[in-house]
């Protein structure tokens, strides 16, 4: 991952498909942001996925945005990944980003990964693979703290 820490949060455009209603960077200004990558084809993102739930639901002032990075020609079905989100009962917005333009913008090679800003915007902690959503906690405590 190349996106430095304290950059500003990339535009989040050019989605194939959103589901569960759309998100721009306006709607998102001013608040705590986890912006989380995730793939049909990828074991442990389906794995994550109750937990990112859980999260949503324990942090309610923090917005959370999923991006489905189709890692195959497979992944690009749109049907499948509808399926998919609503099998894991995902209901924050969730964009399927068959062109790999949100993917391109965050500098994103991987799933999982999660991306947290600050209100301000700036990028505070990134995280990919296995342990991605374990070592999100301490940067997310630190972050909600100093919102408060």
């Amino acid at each position: 991952m190349a996106l430095r820490l304290r950059t500003d949060m990339p535009k989040i455009e050019n989605v194939t498909e959103w589901v569960n209603g759309s998100i721009s960077n306006e709607d998102l200004s001013g608040k705590i942001v986890l912006v989380h990558f995730w793939s049909i084809s990828c074991g442990l993102c389906k794995e994550s996925l109750p937990d990112i739930n859980q999260m949503r639901e324990d942090l309610p002032h923090v917005s959370f945005v999923g991006i489905h990075m189709p890692r195959s020609e497979k992944d690009t079905d749109i049907d499948a990944v509808k399926e998919t989100i609503s099998k894991y009962n995902l209901k924050h917005p969730q964009g399927i980003d068959n062109m790999h333009s949100v993917v391109d913008a965050f500098e994103n090679q991987f799933v999982p990964a999660f991306f947290l800003f600050d209100k301000e915007g700036k990028l505070r902690h990134r995280s990919a693979g296995e342990k991605a959503l374990s070592m999100l906690k301490k940067p997310l405590e630190r972050v909600l703290g100093e919102s408060e």
